[in-house]
């Protein structure tokens, strides 16, 4: 069996009585801290070895760390590279096309409402060129109608007035008829009262005559 010196050291100390440490130790006059070897064994004390150090900054750690560094961060790498991105990239090309068709949505409709106002609007000018017309025509057709009642009415007010002029030619006439004979009735009777004989009726209606030229 191989054994080292420090071990061939420490055997004899250790498998020594306990009564020859005692002595030993009074020899000596000091006493063994605990947690410590002898210095002949060449051991250093294990209980303060870097108590004092955070283990991430230990030096004597550092190969360790980078290589867990590196590993970690190939690992976060490569999840990215083969879970992450390809994940995050079909939801953006995902919502790039559902934007798309909304945009692509949104401009078919746009040209439909905008088609749809034209036609409104094509139609609203038709509507009141078409109301203008009839309103035209009624107006014409009012004013033809008008013009033919006040014509026919003008002719019925001038027959009216035709016929009440005759009539009143014809009692004039009459009249003038019956005042001449009334006049010679009674400028008979005057002549035959101031002359106390009667007339004769020939002389009578000359001398009416004659005094209607005169007037």
């Amino acid at each position: 069996m191989f054994v080292t010196p420090a071990y061939a050291e420490e055997t004899p100390a250790a498998t020594a009585p306990a009564g020859q440490d005692a002595a030993a130790t009074a020899a000596h006059g000091t006493t063994p801290a605990a947690g410590e070897t002898h210095t002949e064994t060449g051991v250093a004390h294990e209980a303060g070895h870097g108590s004092g150090v955070f283990p991430p900054f230990d030096t004597t750690t550092f190969p360790s760390q980078i290589l867990w560094l590196v590993i970690t961060f190939g690992l976060f790498f490569m999840l990215m590279k083969k879970v992450i991105v390809p994940r995050v990239g079909t939801i953006i090309d995902n919502r790039q096309d559902r934007i798309s068709q909304d945009l692509d949505q949104a401009s078919r409709l746009k040209a439909e409402a905008d088609a749809a106002v034209e036609t409104y609007e094509k139609e609203l000018a038709a509507a009141r060129a078409k109301g203008n017309e009839i309103a035209s025509a009624a107006r014409d057709a009012a004013k033809v109608k008008a013009d033919a009642e006040r014509a026919a009415v003008e002719a019925d007010v001038s027959a009216k007035l035709a016929a009440a002029e005759a009539r009143i030619a014809d009692i004039k006439a009459k009249a003038f008829a019956d005042v001449g004979t009334i006049a010679e009735e009674t400028a008979g009777t005057v002549v035959e009262q101031l002359l106390g004989k009667q007339v004769p009726q020939g002389d009578v209606a000359a001398a009416v005559a004659a005094a209607k030229q005169e007037a």
